[in-house]
């Protein structure tokens, strides 16, 4: 009778390790292309680097913020909205404690009367620095430091597109 246990037990053992891998593999496959996104579309963006800023531009000859994030993005087949007040309506809002690479970030300026909306993608994210990758309007396309204070004290969003 112990025998038969042990057997039984043995073969439950199994049939819930095979269960297990026809489990994990289909998560490992979403995973790693999730991976193959996020680096894609960090990659386009840092392509963008040195591209001079052009209100409403889209290409290499010049091109704004919402414009670097929609060409980003495209490259993966997501279609975004044009305008970075629209796009951050788009995907999951984050906090800062959960933004990872390829989440965007949005900021909202005011200045003298005005104000005007902004966006990026984050590149990198360490203990001290979170880098991401955005189109300035004075020094075109580039990679800054979101903990500088200017651009922390200025975001208003995070959204996670790439699930």
């Amino acid at each position: 009778m112990r025998n038969q246990q042990s057997t039984y037990f043995k073969y439950l053992l199994s049939g819930l390790l095979i269960a297990g891998i026809f489990i994990s593999v289909p998560a490992q496959r979403k995973q790693k292309r999730r991976k193959q996104s996020i680096e894609s579309v960090i990659a386009t963006g840092r392509s963008y680097i040195g591209t001079p800023y052009k209100w409403g531009g889209m290409s290499r000859s010049g091109i704004d913020c919402s414009g670097l994030i929609y060409n980003s993005y495209k490259t993966i087949g997501v279609d975004l909205p044009r305008t970075a007040k629209e796009q951050s309506k788009t995907g999951k809002k984050r906090g800062w404690e959960g933004i990872r690479e390829g989440d965007l970030v949005y900021f909202k300026f005011k200045k003298k009367g005005s104000k005007w909306f902004h966006s990026g993608m984050i590149t990198y994210v360490g203990k001290d620095k979170i880098l991401f990758v955005h189109s300035s309007s004075s020094k075109g396309v580039v990679e800054s430091n979101l903990l500088a204070d200017y651009y922390k004290d200025n975001v208003r969003n995070f959204r996670r597109v790439i699930k």
